[in-house]
């Protein structure tokens, strides 16, 4: 008997199985819905009549003649592996989520409170676009998210805010008097004494002696230099500065030299909005290096985890991103076109049909004086143009006298459409509200007050595009990057063509999902199998949510 199953098991190498006839599926439809049940294992036969053929019940070959009759040995195998084996159970856990997944900030509550709460009703970490909104209008965000979400998941953008720092600072203190939790850091160029407050406010040790973190932070970073500065402990220096002004204990400033800045760090690559146009495949595995070093470095007893964003809008994206060993994956761009983002129907429908080619840099409205710029969609408006013009005219020249009249002329009539005397009467109200001491510096300095005029238009333009406001749409500044042209394409001739059917549980289930299957598929390729190409994608052929 041994001998007999000895050699049917090199006759079915490498798997020792055999699948009955009678519980095989041939036709491509029954096939797509047996390799879709990613709960189940699926064993693949060729038969040599009616060519490849799946099925999810094997037995052990027995080298039975009679039981073999009816019966195909099996020619390749996958597991039961659906999202749970995509990224670190770890980021699941932490967080406290169903995919090691999260829907990243978009500025100026595009990132809307429907979108946060639609996402963590479905157990789906999303961060509120708190960028760019003045201290109550975050506020009124925080209190609408925490009563639909007692217990999360949810999480808040800060933004780095070189030229305002009273309003990144008054951003961490409403962040700490309603007890946020999770803060996804963007667009820092190193440490401020903010973020660090933040992070080494919610420090404390348990009962058995253990230091436990109550407030989370999401890095999200694009160079080395930054990186590395969120995956070590907070400087001793800036601590000590926060302990004298009685912002936090010194227990928690020993405590905060034993932990990272950051839970979790997200390489940000090719993204809409602040980006440095990094490749994925060059920059995950420069920060996942990066990460190992510092690790063994510190040997911090809960691993710091490396995530990816910018360039994820697909699942052949999502499962490329988790294969390179990102921990999670982030999307952005895709989530705009929702029905659940704080965008206008305009706006939405033109990103519904965005390709890959369509996004271009103009300069950014909160680091403008800096040179900083941010990735635009360039067809259907003439933002791009009119700011990267306006950031020329400011290197050109030292005031707003001294641009030729005939030049001031056109700005009024084609850009402001109002005279700049005006423009500057209500950027001095803006800032008076939302942080006064610009106006301060701005008096006596020429150059200062050219720059807020000329971020007038910057900072509108985006807010023009979330209210859909009618006559300037031709100066909508709409944010976005090439992987919302993958996934329009990828999207063609089915359900989500539509924009007003695109809903972001639905989007990160099929990602999800579609990373898991083509994962199986994958499996099976390695192992010599070549599935039609109908059963080699993941299409949106019906809702997952």
């Amino acid at each position: 008997m041994t001998t007999q199953t000895t050699i049917n098991n090199e006759k079915l190498s490498p798997w020792p199985w055999q699948i009955e006839e009678s519980t095989t599926r041939f036709d491509n439809a029954a096939m797509s819905t047996i390799l879709k049940d990613l709960s189940l294992a699926c064993y693949v036969v060729n038969h040599p009549e009616k060519g490849l053929g799946v099925s999810q019940k094997s037995e052990i070959a027995s080298g039975d003649s009679a039981s073999s009759a009816n019966s195909q040995p099996v020619s390749a195998f996958a597991p039961a592996l659906g999202t749970q084996s995509l990224g670190d159970e770890d980021f699941r856990r932490c967080h406290g989520v169903k995919y090691a997944y999260y829907a990243g900030a978009m500025a100026n509550g595009i990132s809307s409170e429907e979108l946060v709460i639609a996402l963590g009703q479905a157990g789906i970490l999303c961060s509120f676009g708190a960028a760019g909104l003045i201290p109550s209008r975050v506020e009124q965000a925080i209190n609408r998210i925490q009563a639909a979400l007692p217990n999360g998941p949810y999480a808040f953008n800060l933004i780095h805010s070189p030229s305002e720092p009273a309003l990144e600072r008054g951003s961490v203190e409403l962040f700490l008097k309603h007890k946020v939790k999770t803060v996804e850091a963007s667009a820092f160029l190193g440490l401020t004494p903010q973020i660090v407050h933040y992070r080494a406010a919610g420090l404390s040790r348990d009962a058995q002696g253990e230091i436990q973190i109550g407030n989370k932070v999401i890095a999200k970073v694009s160079r080395t230099e930054v990186a590395s500065k969120f995956m070590q402990p907070a400087p001793a220096k800036m601590l000590q500065a926060l302990v004298d002004e009685g912002r936090i204990t010194a227990k928690q400033m020993e405590l905060a030299q034993l932990v990272p800045m950051a839970d979790d760090i997200t390489a940000e690559a090719d993204s809409g909005g602040h980006t440095d146009n990094r490749p994925l495949v060059t920059l995950l595995p420069t920060i996942l290096a990066l990460k190992e070093q510092i690790q063994a470095q510190y040997q911090f007893k809960t691993p710091l985890r490396v995530g990816c964003g910018g360039g994820v809008g697909t699942p052949d994206a999502a499962l490329a991103t988790f294969n390179m060993g990102a921990a999670y994956i982030v999307t952005g761009s895709i989530n705009q076109a929702c029905v659940e983002a704080g965008a206008s129907e305009h706006t939405r429908k033109l990103l519904s049909t965005t390709e890959m080619a369509d996004v271009t840099m103009a300069p950014a409205a909160d680091m403008f004086e800096m040179g900083v710029k941010l990735q635009v969609v360039k067809r259907g408006t003439l933002f791009p143009m009119r700011a990267n013009k306006l950031y020329e005219l400011y290197t050109r020249y030292d005031s707003i006298e001294a641009i030729p009249v005939e030049e001031r002329q056109k700005l009024e009539k084609q850009v402001f459409r109002s005279t700049l005397d005006d423009i500057w009467a209500g950027t001095v109200a803006h800032f008076n509200e939302r942080d006064p001491k610009q106006i301060e510096r701005a008096e006596g300095n020429p150059k200062r007050k050219m720059a807020l005029i000329f971020r007038w238009y910057l900072g509108l333009s985006s807010r023009w595009s979330n209210t859909g406001e009618q006559g300037r749409e031709m100066d909508y500044q709409v944010w976005a990057g090439p992987a919302l042209g993958a996934f329009n394409a990828w999207a063609k001739d089915s359900y989500l063509d539509d924009y007003q059917q695109r809903n972001a549980v639905d989007l990160a289930k099929h990602l999800m999902h579609g990373a898991a299957y083509l994962a199986r598929v994958n499996l099976l390729t390695s192992q010599g199998i070549k599935l039609d190409p109908e059963l080699a994608r993941w299409k949106p052929t019906q809702r997952m949510a």
